[in-house]
């Protein structure tokens, strides 16, 4: 029940739909009790559904394995994050919606962090040069960001993401200090 509460009030809130306790209740065929018993009521019920959207991601981040390649890596964490997204929209739009608090906010921190150790491992490994991990993570989060939000909201279709992804990608890592042609085949490998 909680689950199919936290899903329907996110696809109800990508829908623009009024998200009323009775209009969630009855999509989910329930009582307008079980926000208060599961939720503490909408507050607590929103931030749920961020919470929720940040323990997908780090499910689905944590299933990439590492190689012996930390570019190919950020690559595949970049489509694993953009799996996740295309997979869960509502979900996705609502981890990013500030307006209700995180119950866990260090899980958000989590997903970044996945980004920060492996971009840690490309200037261990010579690959990078010079570079924040931190700031190589943010570059590539706010790119991969931007680009999916676009994606989702049906402005750009999702073949946008394999003909843009790679170069936004490659462009990324071979600033931070990455061979572009090195880089290039790392990032194809890691996203396809």
């Amino acid at each position: 029940m909680r689950t199919a509460l936290i899903e329907q009030a996110a696809a109800m809130l990508v829908a623009r739909e009024p998200v009323t306790l009775r209009a969630l209740a009855t999509r989910v065929g329930t009582s307008t009790m079980a926000v208060y018993t599961h939720f503490d009521g909408m507050t607590g019920l929103w931030g749920a559904v961020r919470q929720e959207g940040f323990a997908r991601l780090a499910r689905r981040l944590a299933d990439v394995a590492a190689t012996d390649d930390p570019v190919r890596d950020l690559a595949a964490l970049g489509a694993a994050y953009a799996a996740n997204a295309i997979e869960h929209p509502a979900l996705y739009r609502a981890m990013f919606d500030a307006a209700a608090d995180l119950p866990d906010p260090e899980s958000a921190g989590a997903a970044f962090g996945v980004l920060v150790a492996a971009a840690g491992r490309a200037l261990e490994a010579g690959r990078f040069r010079d570079v924040d991990p931190a700031a190589v993570a943010t570059r590539q989060w706010a790119s991969g960001h931007g680009l999916l939000l676009l994606v989702i909201s049906g402005v750009l279709p999702r073949e946008a993401l394999d003909e843009h992804v790679p170069a936004l990608l490659t462009a990324i890592f071979s600033a931070a200090g990455d061979d572009p042609g090195r880089c290039a085949a790392s990032v194809r490998a890691g996203w396809g």
